[in-house]
């Protein structure tokens, strides 16, 4: 699994003219998810994402994690985060799951999150045309593959 991870201010997701989605102070998630990811990937990525500390303290330093300052969060799918661009210039996205595997895995990771989280976890549409609007705070982007957990 790939996630980028967003600490914003405020972020939305619309479908045909239509907010789906919002919260305010948190994270904002786009997931990729390929053939190879499983419950471990899930355990492991909804884990760090939980426990990230890149939210200020008192003091202005990043030392809070999500779940110390009770932020909410939006986990939007995102196959394009697997595109593979070594060859010409359209991307190739055959390393991202199919939907009949995405979907299952895509939902477990919602239901982990929740159970971890203690709270909803606000979601797009799998497969879905999305508008994603949002308001980086810092700005603070970070990406977590969980095939490179070294890194």
């Amino acid at each position: 699994m790939r996630a980028v991870v967003q600490r914003v201010i405020r972020a939305s997701v619309m479908i045909n003219g239509s907010v789906q989605s919002a919260i305010k102070s948190g994270l904002m998630i786009l997931l990729g998810i390929e053939d190879a990811d499983g419950p471990d990937d899930i355990q492991w990525l909804s884990n760090k994402l939980i426990n990230l500390r890149i939210f200020n303290d008192s003091n202005g330093v990043m030392n809070l994690s999500l779940m110390e300052i009770r932020g909410d969060i939006l986990l939007v799918s995102q196959f394009t985060l697997f595109a593979a661009t070594k060859k010409g210039n359209r991307p190739s996205y055959i390393r991202a799951s199919k939907a009949d595997i995405a979907i299952p895995l895509y939902e477990s990771m919602i239901i982990q999150l929740e159970k971890e989280l203690g709270k909803r976890i606000y979601t797009g549409v799998f497969g879905a045309d999305m508008q994603v609007d949002l308001l980086n705070d810092g700005p603070v982007t970070i990406v977590i593959d969980t095939k490179q957990k070294d890194l």
